[in-house]
């Protein structure tokens, strides 16, 4: 059975947790060889520090051979054994910290858990003959070639370069110098080309690390599923949602004051409380949904008036819970107005014509598009017409 090939670049949440598996891109060089220029950098004054000590060490320690004392070689001993430490200590901690910084400089510091735990695969003996003649271990020959012959190359040149000192009538002090000199130039040569390899071999790491944790499409597809949502669970959710909303619609219809229809296709229903001030749109819908609201304004004894313009502008103007738009203002109050006539007579239930004369109604913007209504400078709310 044919797999789908990796070809999608890994995802944040993927690259996270290929990090707790131990799979990043990182060699271990580059701390050994920043170790190694820090060392050759420091070396003079290490020279000149460490010689200078154990030079007076052996000033003190010579003069007491000629009638040595336990006492005195112990406090010699422990001298010497305190100056040893604390140098080996200072250069240790400039590398253990040259070595964590390094770490955090190739991809931060981190405890890989998961790569702590066995893995029977590690011991599949194809797996192993294919690290050990795979392109990998090429690598890794080739770069071990170029670095054997570079430090060749450069101690060549340092030896070389100390070969007039040897037999020659040049005084020990600056024979040393020229040593010293020569040492460290050879440290430092062999360092920097050491970093220029170590970023070589970062950059095949990252590259093979990169291949390791690419994903498939339908990886990368379930992977989105998982934390954006199944498009099905989310569709049944909106639709639970929808529906829970009109259920809420529906209940707010036997409350309503009027139901402008148009006869059957749209029906919206109006409530007015003189306390909220603007009559509000409580239900509306098209087809089926204007069916049911009117059923249930006909059964709830909700006076309907039929009004083909008043009612397509405010489905089309107006959502659920939102108060009318100023440019029905005039419209709506002669149908209250109707309808409170309709009440005063004792007759409010029933399908009745419109009040108006058939003026044509002003545009309305459509719902989510209307700008805020300023404050009117005379009342012209149905509230005024109504009293």
């Amino acid at each position: 059975m044919s797999t789908e090939e990796k070809t999608e670049k890994a995802t944040p949440k993927k690259v996270k947790q290929s990090r707790k598996e131990g799979q990043v891109a990182r060699t271990q060089e580059l701390g050994a060889w920043v170790s190694v220029l820090f060392v050759a950098m420091s070396l003079q004054w290490l020279c000149r520090s460490g010689l200078g000590k154990v030079r007076d060490l052996l000033l003190t320690t010579i003069p007491q051979t000629a009638s040595p004392d336990q006492h005195q070689m112990m406090a010699v001993l422990k001298d010497g054994a305190t100056m040893a430490l604390l140098m080996t200590v200072v250069l240790g901690s400039c590398i253990l910290v040259i070595g964590v910084a390094s770490a955090i400089a190739q991809g931060g510091l981190f405890f890989a858990t998961k790569a702590m735990k066995p893995k029977w695969s590690r011991l599949n003996p194809v797996q192993g003959v294919k690290r050990l003649f795979g392109p990998h271990a090429v690598w890794e020959g080739l770069k071990m070639l170029l670095k054997s012959a570079l430090v060749g190359f450069f101690v060549w040149r340092a030896v070389i370069g100390l070969l007039p000192l040897v037999g020659g009538l040049v005084p020990l002090d600056a024979g040393l110098h020229v040593a010293g000199e020569a040492a460290t130039g050879l440290m430092r040569d062999v360092a920097l080309a050491g970093l220029v390899s170590a970023a070589a071999d970062y950059a095949v790491q990252r590259r093979k690390t990169g291949k390791q944790v690419r994903m498939t499409k339908k990886e990368v597809r379930d992977e989105h599923k998982q934390s954006e949502g199944d498009p099905h669970v989310k569709g049944q959710i909106r639709s639970r949602q929808m529906a829970a909303a009109r259920n809420r619609m529906m209940d707010a219809v036997p409350d309503a004051d009027v139901v402008l229809v148009n006869p059957t296709h749209v029906a919206v229903a109006l409530r007015y409380d003189p306390a909220k001030g603007t009559p509000r749109v409580v239900a509306k819908g098209a087809g089926l949904v204007a069916t049911k609201i009117r059923e249930l304004a006909e059964a709830n004894r909700v006076t309907l008036v039929e009004d083909i313009p008043l009612a397509r502008a405010l489905h089309s103007g107006c959502e659920v819970g939102q108060e009318i738009p100023p440019q029905l203002y005039q419209a709506v109050a002669q149908v209250l107005a109707f309808v409170l006539s309709l009440r005063s007579a004792g007759v409010p239930a029933g399908r009745h014509r419109t009040p108006r004369t058939g003026e044509p109604l002003p545009d309305v913007p459509r719902a989510g598009r209307r700008v805020p209504r300023p404050a009117p400078s005379e009342p012209s709310s149905p509230a005024a017409t109504r009293r």
